[in-house]
C-alpha cells in the first residue's frame, strides 16, 4: 500500500468513527431501536454487494440459453431481453455470439472474433463498404474455414470483417438461407435443416 492509499484509509477510518460517534449520541435514548435500524441498513447493504458480485451467474441461470435438438436438425433460440436473437455458433473452432439480423446481407465479424476466429484484422484488405444504421463502414471480404452451429458443421463460407466497432458478429442472410426453414413464434427462433 502506498502513501496515497494509506492517506485514504485513515482518512475513511476517521470519517466512520465520526459517524458512528454522532450515531451513538444522536440515539441514546432509543438506542435499541437505533441499533436494530443500523443492523437492518447493514443487511440491506451486504445483500446489495452479494448481488452485485453474483450479477453474472445470476443473469446466466434465469437468461434462457438456446437449445439443440442434433437428431431433428433444429436449433431453438429464445428472444433475449432486448429483443434480439444471439445465437452461440463456432467460426474455425472459436466461439462466436452472434446476433441473428435478417437485415444484415452476410456474417459479419468484429474485429475481436475474426482474431479468435484466426484471422489478423490488421493483416485484412478493408475495400468493401456497408451502409449500416450508423452510416457507411469499410469491410473486408474473408473466407471462413468451417461454421459450426449445433450439429451442422458448413465449410469454406463467405463473411467480411467490419472496421468499425461493434458490440457482436452479425449473422446475416447469405448463411441463414442454408437453414431449409427460419421460423419465430412464441418468443422462440426455430432454424431447422
Amino acid at each position: 500500500m502506498d502513501s496515497f492509499d494509506t492517506g485514504r484509509l485513515i482518512y475513511l477510518i476517521i470519517l466512520g468513527l465520526m459517524v458512528v460517534g454522532w450515531f451513538f449520541t444522536q440515539s441514546r435514548q432509543s438506542l435499541n431501536k437505533s441499533l436494530q435500524q443500523a443492523a437492518l441498513w447493514g443487511f440491506i447493504f451486504l445483500g446489495a454487494i452479494a448481488a452485485y458480485g453474483l450479477w453474472d451467474d445470476i443473469s446466466q441461470t434465469v437468461r434462457p440459453q438456446q437449445t439443440v435438438f442434433a437428431d431433428e436438425g433444429k436449433i431453438v433460440v429464445p428472444r433475449s431481453a432486448d429483443g434480439h436473437y444471439y445465437i452461440a455458433a463456432e467460426v474455425n473452432g472459436a466461439p462466436v455470439r452472434f446476433v441473428l439480423d435478417t437485415g444484415a446481407t452476410e456474417m459479419v465479424l468484429t474485429r475481436d472474433d475474426a482474431l479468435a476466429a484466426g484471422l489478423s484484422p490488421d493483416r485484412l484488405n478493408f475495400t468493401g463498404r456497408a451502409i449500416t444504421a450508423n452510416g457507411e463502414v469499410r469491410t473486408a471480404p474473408v473466407r471462413l474455414d468451417r461454421v459450426t452451429l449445433g450439429p451442422v458443421t458448413d465449410e469454406n463460407l463467405t463473411a467480411v470483417v467490419n472496421e468499425a466497432e461493434m458490440s457482436h458478429s452479425l449473422l446475416g442472410m447469405t448463411y441463414l438461407q442454408r437453414w431449409g426453414k427460419i421460423e419465430i413464434t412464441g418468443g422462440e427462433l426455430i432454424l431447422t435443416r
